[in-house]
């Protein structure tokens, strides 16, 4: 079934004005206008993101099992869409993906600067590590289900953590590279591939009465 609702979900201390996330949105309405696309400013915490989220899905098609549905995630994000994936068996594309972001994000407690506006702020709770253990899914069910596009360049994450967490998924690891994926143009074909996003509905002419 090809996909007709598409959620994109950012990474830490990042939104929706993201380089990926604008270029994905731009790249669906352009070449998939009928694709339902989502979005969402992710709060702070964990409980409330993932919440946030599934309360927005709520309204989205079920009658073929969710399998009209799919997510991307960057980073953070990409822990996010997983959590999404492995509740409702859908497809997930996962962009240099954090594995075990309440290890990594316990030592950033504390206030914290948006990445997109640095006068932006918010604090980074003691409790949301709790919630990162919370939301972590286990084993994958369905590997085949996931695209990581994983750089060894990486300069924040362990390529060899996420390759290792999407074992058995169709993995696109990138010689060199870095965290935000600067060459993402580059996989954005193989990544709408994946997705296998509705086409455009064809408008018929009607017959004259």
């Amino acid at each position: 079934m090809r996909t007709t609702h598409l959620l994109y979900l950012h990474g830490f201390r990042s939104s929706p004005q993201s380089v990926k996330a604008q270029k994905m949105a731009a790249a669906v309405q352009q070449k998939h206008p009928a694709v339902h696309w989502w979005c969402p400013q992710l709060p702070p915490s964990p409980h409330a993101a993932m919440q946030l989220v599934l309360d927005g899905m709520a309204g989205w098609p079920q009658e073929a099992g969710f399998e009209s549905l799919a997510v991307v995630g960057s980073s953070l994000g990409g822990f996010y869409a997983t959590a999404v994936a492995e509740r409702y068996g859908c497809k997930a594309v996962v962009l240099n993906p954090a594995v075990e972001p309440a290890r990594d994000l316990s030592g950033y407690i504390g206030e914290q600067t948006a990445w997109h506006n640095a006068e932006e702020r918010f604090f980074f709770e003691p409790r949301f590590v709790d919630e990162l253990h919370a939301l972590q899914a286990g084993p994958l069910k369905a590997p085949e289900n996931y695209l990581a596009v994983i750089a060894k360049g990486d300069e924040v994450l362990d390529w060899r953590e996420m390759t290792a967490r999407y074992a058995g998924a169709q993995i696109r690891l990138v010689e060199g590279g870095d965290h935000a994926l600067s060459d993402f143009d580059l996989h954005l074909p193989a990544i709408l591939d994946f997705l296998d996003l509705a086409p455009e509905p064809r408008h018929t002419a009607q017959k004259p009465a």
